[in-house]
């Protein structure tokens, strides 16, 4: 028998089946938008370090993600029968609905969440801890921004998967496009007619949401955004308005003042294997320290220590003479934050933010503390920071634009912003092409120049006895040599520990 193809235009002219989809978009979007939500609840609990917490949540996952949602459906919207106070909620077809819809999305919404925050790599983490960020703060600002544009193409799939789902809800009679086309049909018989017409409806909500939520994706796409470089006008102009920053003057150390910081027997193993052993350092301020010892001698689990990005299993840290960090210590008080906020870090591995500007990875740090000073003051003294590493040009360009050395400049004025009293850098150069390391050495020896109290781990020898007032040798999780570059150069024959350094260093070569 032939289409009745005049009955089939007319179905897209009739109010029901666009009331229909009005119902079908309604509830697709409300089971997409609280699934996500939820969805994104139960994927921190599945990554908690709370063994409960992570039981509870991929125990949620793997039943709701077994059952069928038909089933769900039918056991929600009769709920009632067993639990007669749930009538007010379940009892209307649509919340029924959206209430089993929801609790089966936020299982698969999980998974899709869990991906993206485990592909936040984890220095991003760090990166937050080193600028006193709290968890929440790190998790809002950084961490959750980034895996939600990873995850985005999977949710917009996911969204797709809603929209075509929301058929099954016709079992409890709720009038969706397909309980729509049911009820017609069967009074008319012109099934496939009807069908057709609700796969149309179906296709042309599919297209058109795919449409908007792609046009969305692309927006957030970063590697789509071309931020120009500022011409030398532009920047002369901001400069004549922008100004030199503040640089605090170089103040010795007086008699009988406490070293800015201080070092007492740290101990840190992982597992069995102790990687420092009852280090002790004291630096002053105004002092530039480099560290300096063959790979695996514990440089970076020291300088990782100071700023609480390592927990110490024995010793102490005490920065301008007040306690800081204990082996005891909980690393999440207020007195370790409040540390970790008057010591700025730059990373090996530059640790930008890549869904922030230039200027907003600056800005990020004293936005979130709330700094003294209006927010056009804030941004004035990120502008004063980038120019001082020579990158104001570059203000409004992402991390993934720049080279190497600029981004490792980046990370030197964002570790600024903080206005820290002493700055720790974790082999700073050691990520660069040669050809780079010069422009990040320059930014560091200003620094020095400046007065500001440095501990550095490197493995440029010539710039450790150049920049340092203090080169310290580590080898087997030991000081094995605290000396000036002085002393360093001027080794006799007799002084073993100094020769060592001076063969590691090649100056004996």
């Amino acid at each position: 028998m032939a289409l009745d193809w005049s009955y089939f235009w007319s179905l897209f002219s009739m109010g029901i089946f666009w009331r229909a989809c009005l119902t079908v978009v309604e509830l697709g979007s409300l089971v997409w938008v609280l699934g996500m939500v939820l969805g994104f609840l139960l994927a921190c609990a599945r990554t908690s370090g709370t063994r409960w917490i992570n039981w509870a949540a991929g125990l949620y996952i793997w039943l709701f993600r077994s059952l069928p949602l038909l089933v769900v459906v039918v056991v929600v919207f009769n709920l009632p029968q067993i639990f007669p106070l749930t009538r007010a909620v379940v009892g209307d077809p649509f919340f029924a609905g959206l209430v089993a819809m929801v609790l089966t999305e936020a299982a698969y919404m999980a998974e899709i969440h869990r991906s993206g925050l485990q592909s936040v790599a984890r220095g991003q983490r760090e990166a937050g801890r080193a600028l006193a960020l709290s968890r929440l703060g790190t998790m809002r600002l950084i961490v959750m921004p980034q895996a939600f544009r990873i995850a985005l193409p999977t949710l917009i799939n996911e969204y797709v998967t809603i929209i075509k789902l929301t058929s099954l809800v016709s079992v409890i009679s709720l009038p969706e496009l397909l309980m729509t086309g049911l009820r017609l049909y069967s009074q008319n018989f012109l099934v496939m007619e009807t069908l057709l017409g609700v796969a149309v409806y179906y296709v042309l909500l599919v297209t058109l949401f795919s449409t908007l939520l792609g046009w969305l994706e692309r927006r957030l796409d970063l590697q789509k955004r071309h931020p120009a470089t500022l011409s030398e006008g532009q920047c002369s102009a901001l400069r004549s308005h922008l100004g030199k920053p503040p640089v605090a003057p170089a103040v010795p150390q007086a008699a009988g003042q406490p070293s800015a910081l201080e070092l007492i027997g740290i101990h840190k193993a992982y597992g069995a294997h102790e990687v420092l052993m009852g280090v002790n350092l004291s630096v002053r301020a105004g002092e530039v320290v480099s560290i300096i010892g063959p790979s695996g001698s514990g440089k970076t689990s020291l300088i990782r220590t100071i700023n609480a990005l390592e927990k110490i299993d024995q010793g102490e840290i005490i920065l301008f003479g007040e306690g800081y960090i204990s082996a005891n210590a909980s690393l999440e008080s207020s007195l370790v934050r409040n540390g970790i906020g008057r010591i700025g870090m730059v990373f090996q591995g530059f640790n930008l933010f890549p869904h922030l500007s230039v200027l907003d990875n600056v800005l990020l740090a004293p936005r979130y503390h709330r700094q003294p000073g209006e927010p056009a003051l804030r941004q004035t003294r990120a502008l004063q920071l980038l120019d001082k590493v020579g990158l104001l040009a570059h203000q409004h360009k992402y991390p993934h634009q720049l080279s190497g050395g600029q981004q490792q400049r980046v990370a030197i004025a964002r570790a600024l912003a903080m206005s820290p009293d002493v700055m720790l850098f974790d082999e700073p150069t050691s990520a660069l092409d040669p050809e780079l390391v010069g422009e990040v050495l320059k930014v560091i020896q200003e620094l020095a120049q400046e007065g500001m109290t440095m501990v550095i781990v490197t493995h440029e020898m010539d710039f450790a006895l150049t920049i340092s007032d203090r080169v310290l040798f580590m080898e087997n999780g030991r000081v094995q040599l605290d000396a000036s570059p002085r002393q360093i150069r001027e080794a006799t024959a007799t002084d073993a520990a100094t020769l060592r350094v001076r063969r590691f260093m090649g100056l004996d070569a």
